[in-house]
């Protein structure tokens, strides 16, 4: 019984992955290599799933920050705000990304919905379109509630940008260790 869920999960994962554009990753990897400083943020799950995302830019030696701390700083030219929003309607995030273009920031959004309020502002856009229980994507509903499908992607997908930034950068997984928090 477990086993066939777990199954379930991840052939929609793969099948969600399968669909993202390699151009859109590479365009949003040179984007975050070559920033300033860099602050993301999302709202409910996916907030949870760019959370670890920031963390992980941070661990990379990247000047790296998650909306909502308190370090996080001002943002302008030269700088990204990544947001990620499954519909790309999310008001408390598109508000931040007006907030980002209006100090000359560019804004990378991950979402399904490029034609969006946040799709249209992007600069840099990586499409990851996850059906849910209740919204069909060619035809394919997911068997889990809501947007699981969505979040559990995304946090596959900012694990594998994460590799490709790695091999981009030079850096290691002992290169990451050094820069963790020894304060546990």
């Amino acid at each position: 019984m477990f086993k066939k869920k777990n199954d379930q999960i991840l052939n929609e994962i793969t099948q969600v992955l399968e669909k993202i554009n390699d151009l859109e990753v590479q365009q949003f990897i040179d984007e975050i290599s070559s920033a300033n400083t860099i602050v993301v943020c999302g709202a409910g799950r996916v907030g949870m799933a760019i959370r670890g995302f920031g963390m992980r830019l941070a661990h990379l030696g990247l000047k790296a920050f998650t909306l909502g701390d308190s370090v996080v700083p001002s943002i302008s030219e030269g700088d990204v705000l990544i947001v990620a929003s499954g519909s790309g309607e999310t008001q408390t995030i598109f508000d931040l990304v007006t907030i980002a273009k209006k100090n000359n920031s560019k804004v990378l959004a991950v979402t399904g919905n490029p034609d969006s309020r946040i799709g249209k502002l992007a600069d840099t856009l990586v499409k990851v379109t996850a059906p849910s229980k209740t919204k069909q994507v060619d035809g394919f509903i997911s068997v889990q509630p809501m947007t699981t499908l969505n979040e559990q992607s995304l946090g596959l997908f900012f694990d594998t940008v994460v590799l490709l930034l790695m091999d981009k950068i030079g850096e290691t997984h002992d290169t990451m260790w050094a820069r963790h928090s020894n304060l546990e």
